[in-house]
């Protein structure tokens, strides 16, 4: 997987060669990452890569020749250009797993108020956006992108199952964790975990996964699959929670 990530401050998302699991794919070769700076491809003499908007307005607006011959050098055959925007679709795991099937995605990120719209309508193949919140620019945005995209390129991951189990994965939230000691400060393990039996344990997870989404991202139920027996519980589970709510009042 090839990443290639167009910037003002491209050593901002550099940093990321330095990190665990980006690292070790860069080192592997399973991952690249080139960081290029959008000021380097502008023809102001002063080396300005933004001006005026048109219409008045706050702000400033980055030009379209240097972004457009930015992207026209580095995107080559296979890039597919993902423009980091508060209007684009909103990055779910879903599309988390399209993009990794992807061979180069070119990252263009922008300051200011924004980048001329005619980049955007003609040089960009798709805006995506982190969340219903404004950054002061795109490069948070890449590197969420990025450290998402690369956890699903086999390999990277010391156990490519791990990258399978986790929250959003199966469409709910993961179940908790836990390790030693098996009493911390009068809080004990669940002795299902002790217990040996994979399927015990593997149904118990199951039902904490539901539980944990019910109460956190029931919105997150109605894409999932879901058996009949997690139906079932969902329903005990509704009923429980009803008749203690009652038994408060």
């Amino acid at each position: 997987m090839r990443f290639t990530v167009l910037s003002l401050f491209p050593e901002f998302v550099e940093s990321m060669a330095d990190y665990s699991v980006i690292g070790r794919g860069i080192q592997s070769g399973l991952i690249s990452l080139e960081c290029v700076n959008i000021r380097d491809y502008t023809l102001d003499k002063h080396n300005n890569v933004d001006d005026y908007g048109y219409g008045g307005g706050p702000g400033m607006v980055i030009q379209p020749q240097p972004v457009v011959d930015a992207i026209l050098k580095n995107r080559g055959w296979e890039g597919h250009v993902v423009h980091l925007s508060p209007r684009g679709k909103v990055l779910t795991q879903e599309k988390v797993e399209e993009l990794s099937e992807k061979k180069h995605i070119v990252l263009v990120n922008g300051h200011y108020e924004g980048i001329d719209q005619r980049v955007l309508d003609h040089y960009i193949d798709e805006e995506i956006s982190i969340g219903d919140y404004v950054l002061s620019g795109g490069e948070l945005g890449s590197m969420i992108l990025i450290d998402a995209v690369s956890r699903l390129v086999p390999g990277v991951l010391s156990n490519q199952d791990s990258a399978i189990e986790e929250s959003h994965s199966s469409g709910l939230l993961e179940h908790g964790h836990y390790t030693r000691p098996y009493n911390f400060r009068g809080y004990r393990v669940p002795d299902i975990l002790l217990s040996g039996n994979h399927k015990k344990i593997e149904d118990y997870r199951r039902k904490e996964s539901l539980k944990v989404t019910y109460l956190r991202r029931p919105d997150l139920l109605g894409s999932a699959e879901l058996s009949s027996s997690d139906i079932d519980y969902l329903r005990a589970l509704k009923k429980q929670i009803k008749e203690e709510k009652n038994g408060h009042h």
